[in-house]
């Protein structure tokens, strides 16, 4: 950050907020849309936040910190354009409630910079900034290829091998997990998280040996592979249980209901049988959302790495420039692109781009 928004930046007036704290706040501009959006993405740039994404309207950013050499957002920045008038909207990241004032900070700090940068461009320099923006959003500039890279071979989807795959590593999983849960101290959240991660990174195997991309069908997979893990999970600790003490064999099912008896104990306080599903309840779901996001990440990155950064820019072009799906496999074709399967990966690409993005503007 440039020393003087520094410096700027420690006279703010901070205004608290709570529970899930956010600040918004608004200006007027007499800037055109064309140009609100490049010095509102000149001005992020100034302030060292990092941009996720933008539109015709708007423009968002996250603000990272770095401690002990690990990166972390903590709060997104919105900016919209509407006719003239700008809210500003910082949200705070994460799980904390009282935000010390910090979201009035950035959306404050980001009014003063805007304005600053705003300065930079007299009238002249507006009009060329609007021609350059129209130029760019149209791509005008873009010089149609003589010829694209060659497709890949063609390869069939292979659904089988990721039901096959997921069911061993289910099984693998829950031995583990049963493992650790009987010979270490089990704390509910981090195995959780644990299991998520390696699960996305064993699928990721298998999702290119398999050439399946289908979320919608993976994202089932992800569901049954989880409940197998934890229930597997507690029958391979019955079968520990029962070898390592040489208890007499009892059948899962009274396993099961020697458990809810039980129920849950955290310290010294029993929570019972609510406890214990309660419990449960949060492996799977916490499971399933970790897993989830990074295997969706794991889609999209195989996604685009099968496809040529200019076929992209050339299937791009034709559909800024308004042309139908139906016309765009026809330019396709003419470039040497002609299987549909091939066709469909280069649409899927794009599809994976913009969830590339939408995945970075998580909050």
């Amino acid at each position: 950050m440039e020393d003087n928004l520094k410096i700027y930046e420690k006279t703010i007036k901070k205004k608290h907020s709570f529970g899930s704290p956010k600040f918004t706040e608004e200006f007027r501009t007499a800037l055109s849309k064309t140009v609100f959006i490049p010095i509102a993405e000149k001005t992020i740039l100034k302030l060292d936040w990092d941009i996720v994404f933008k539109n015709e309207n708007s423009i968002e950013a996250k603000r990272k910190v770095s401690s002990f050499g690990i990166d972390q957002y903590t709060e997104a920045i919105t900016i919209t354009y509407n006719h003239g008038n700008v809210e500003v909207k910082s949200e705070s990241l994460g799980s904390e409630i009282w935000d010390n004032g910090r979201n009035s900070k950035r959306a404050r700090l980001f009014i003063y910079a805007f304005k600053e940068t705003e300065n930079e461009f007299d009238k002249e320099a507006l009009n060329e900034l609007e021609r350059e923006t129209e130029k760019k959003n149209n791509w005008d500039d873009y010089i149609i290829p003589e010829d694209l890279p060659k497709p890949n071979e063609i390869r069939k989807k292979n659904f089988p091998i990721l039901i096959v795959g997921g069911l061993l590593i289910s099984l693998l999983l829950g031995f583990v997990v049963a493992e650790l849960s009987i010979h270490f101290i089990y704390f509910i959240g981090v195995y959780e998280v644990l299991v998520g991660i390696s699960i996305s990174l064993l699928l990721k195997h298998l999702i290119k040996w398999s050439n399946f991309t289908e979320i919608p069908k993976i994202e089932y997979l992800l569901i049954g592979m989880i409940f197998l893990i934890y229930l597997s999970n507690q029958y391979f600790q019955m079968e520990i249980i029962l070898n390592e003490n040489n208890y007499e064999r009892i059948s899962f099912f009274e396993f099961l209901k020697i458990r809810f008896e039980e129920g849950l104990t955290i310290k010294t306080l029993n929570t019972g049988w609510i406890g214990l599903i309660i419990s449960w309840i949060i492996q799977l779901v916490l499971t399933y959302y970790v897993a989830l996001l990074r295997v969706v990440s794991v889609v999209t990155t195989y996604q685009l790495e099968k496809i040529p950064v200019e076929v992209l820019d050339f299937t791009t072009y034709y559909f800024v420039k308004g042309k139908s799906e139906t016309e765009v496999r026809n330019e396709l074709s003419q470039k040497g692109w002609t299987a549909n399967e091939n066709q469909d990966e280069v649409f899927e690409a794009l599809g994976a781009v913009y969830g590339k993005i939408e995945l970075i503007r998580l909050k």
